[in-house]
């Protein structure tokens, strides 16, 4: 299953936010968890799969937090808020012109979905939280903070490489090499701290007490990035929650076992989502190719460059090798003239 994204611009405060819908039915936002950028979260198959599974049955909407991806990069220090990051989401909705919404928040997206549940219950129909946190502080120490936005804002590309060893140390070359060039191309190196460190200054506690739709917690009992009692004092502090402890050690819900974070997430949202295409290839005979990675060869076997290939999906060079690299190791080819010999000898072009 392809689901096509439709990205649209709305304005807060003067800035332009982008946003994309996916699928069809009732509306199911995902605020940004951390650095995001609509276009080239698709790139992975894995995101492209979980977001895939939601807009089976509802109409995911997801946005670039401000200062990232293709919203405008530019922001003041007075929008370094949380509530700021409200704001956002709030007028989100009210642009989507729907009298309630349900949220699934990631990360520093389920603090905003939180804060967001707080201040309008009344738009609220569920909340599912995903590796959430309620204590910024509590997350991470002082020093830490201070050496890791140190190297961020003083080198990007060594602090993306920082940041990806952190948060995803379990990640492979090819993934880690795949995030750490998204979150270069989401934002720059002085806003990638800014953020971070306004994650830090996170405090929901006096907050999380006002939620008053059904909420379910979602947390990875190994999560190297916000530590599982984190999730679980958050949880304690909303009316009734739910919370359920999974096993596994990654900080994204499309990460790991992401069919046991549909299933749950399907039951709570009241669906049941079809298997996601990138588990469903771990069983499929024969290799599996990305929309993306399919155009990209395509071009290849047509004697493209990388540099013209780029040109012609308006792509950097870098993500166009990128690709070829996934490809060549998928198709088990040690050259691009192999890689397309076998393709066209199975079908895939």
């Amino acid at each position: 299953m392809t689901v096509r994204q439709r990205i649209q611009l709305m304005e807060v405060r003067g800035l332009r936010v982008a946003y994309a819908t996916m699928g069809d039915g009732p509306l199911l936002l995902f605020p940004p968890p951390s650095f995001g950028h609509l276009a080239m979260e698709l790139e992975s198959r894995e995101m492209r799969s979980f977001f895939e599974a939601l807009a089976s049955r509802y109409t995911l909407v997801r946005y670039d937090r401000v200062g990232t991806g293709l919203s405008d990069r530019e922001r003041g220090p007075e929008t370094l808020t949380l509530e700021f990051e409200v704001d956002v989401l709030e007028a989100l909705v009210g642009n989507l012109g729907s009298a309630r919404v349900s949220l699934f928040g990631s990360s520093y997206g389920g603090v905003v979905a939180a804060a967001f549940s707080a201040r309008r219950p009344e738009l609220i129909k569920r909340l599912l939280l995903f590796g959430a946190y309620a204590d910024g502080a509590a997350k991470t120490s002082s020093a830490l903070l201070r050496s890791i936005t140190g190297v961020v804002r003083a080198d990007w590309e060594l602090g993306s490489r920082l940041l990806i060893e952190t948060f995803l140390p379990h990640a492979d070359r090819e993934m880690a090499s795949f995030y750490a060039g998204m979150r270069r191309e989401s934002c720059c190196g002085e806003m990638a701290a800014s953020l971070i460190e306004l994650w830090a200054r996170t405090d929901l506690r006096d907050v999380a007490p006002q939620i008053m739709a059904p909420t379910l917690a979602l947390h990875r009992r190994e999560d190297p990035v916000v530590p599982v009692a984190l999730g679980r004092a958050l949880a304690a502090l909303v009316p009734d929650a739910r919370f359920e402890l999974l096993d596994g050690c990654w900080h994204h819900p499309w990460l790991g076992d992401m069919c046991a974070v549909l299933r749950l997430a399907g039951a709570f949202f009241g669906f049941r989502p079809p298997p996601p295409v990138a588990e469903a290839h771990l069983e499929a005979p024969g290799p599996a190719l990305t929309t993306r990675e399919l155009e990209v060869l395509r071009l290849v076997a047509e004697g493209l460059s990388d540099d013209t290939i780029a040109e012609r999906l308006v792509l950097s060079a870098h993500t166009v090798h990128r690709h070829m690299a996934n490809i060549r190791t998928r198709l088990r080819q040690r050259s691009r003239a192999a890689a397309v010999a076998q393709a066209a000898r199975t079908g895939l072009i």
